[in-house]
């Protein structure tokens, strides 16, 4: 059966892009015909609140969504993630990264992305040191481990509608963390868990997390997780044509409902008719 989900984190109230996001996904289990999740993804306890969780319940309904009950929260299924994170402790494929972000940032800046970054452990009795002294650390994926578990990434391939099988290239990504100390999974990992744990089949989201795809299908071979058909669909623009971010603090769906926009009016400038 078709499974697909909308997963938004609870950091801010929704705009235009979440409303697009949200409607394709759900449409397209309506068409399937499937079924649509609704999974809130509160990791982040330092920036998500209470307030933007009833907010997107509330922008959700307006937009005449339905979802199943219950509502995963990733919260409350820190287990799962934990468990995955032993697991791949075990395969050796994690090594902890001292590394601060100020640092990363100075060592990425003339080669590209922070996150392209590509270490490893720190020599036995040095790591011993920093984990003595209390020392704050991430738990990174190390690429070159996951390549000697697998025997190479020449055989990852994931289906992507309307394209078809696409080689993975999980070193687009570097060796991402998956962990850290104040947010104790990251988002890749608690992705591929739950889609797995869900049974979504068909993951549908903004071009923006294309290659998100890369480093997820590698996580799901080594913990031997289904892999779904990903969709990547176009983002919604601002009027600086930068895509919205709820960072920017671009206008919310609250903010347009408050105004008198209707949920249709809203349909026909998305280009959803």
């Amino acid at each position: 059966m078709f499974v697909t989900r909308f997963a938004p984190s609870p950091t801010g109230y929704l705009h235009r892009g979440h409303a697009f996001s949200a409607l394709t996904a759900f449409e397209a289990a309506c068409v399937a015909p499937g079924r649509f999740l609704l999974r809130i993804e509160d990791t982040d306890r330092t920036r998500c609140r209470p307030e933007f969780e009833a907010g997107i319940f509330e922008d959700l309904a307006w937009l005449g969504i339905r979802w199943e009950q219950p509502v995963r929260r990733q919260s409350e299924h820190m287990a799962d993630y934990e468990a995955a994170l032993d697991r791949l402790q075990a395969m050796g494929v994690l090594y902890r990264c001292f590394r601060t972000r100020s640092e990363l940032e100075f060592l990425a800046a003339p080669h590209g992305p922070m996150e392209a970054y590509r270490g490893g452990p720190l020599p036995a009795d040095e790591e011993a040191r920093r984990l003595a002294a209390g020392d704050a650390y991430a738990l990174r994926l190390s690429l070159d481990e996951a390549a000697h578990r697998l025997g190479g990434f020449e055989d990852l391939a994931f289906e992507v509608e309307g394209i078809g099988q696409v080689r993975a290239r999980p070193e687009v990504g570097g060796d991402v963390v998956l962990a850290r100390k104040d947010v104790r999974v990251a988002y890749h990992l608690a992705a591929v868990v739950d889609d797995a744990l869900q049974g979504v089949t068909h993951v549908i989201r903004g071009e923006d997390l294309a290659e998100a795809a890369h480093v997820q299908r590698l996580l799901q071979a080594l913990l031997d997780l289904p892999t779904p058909v990903y969709r990547h669909h176009r983002l919604i623009l601002g009027a600086d044509g930068r895509r919205l971010a709820k960072r920017d603090q671009s206008e919310t769906l609250r903010s347009l409902r408050e105004a008198g926009l209707t949920p249709a009016r809203l349909r026909e400038e998305l280009g959803l008719g």
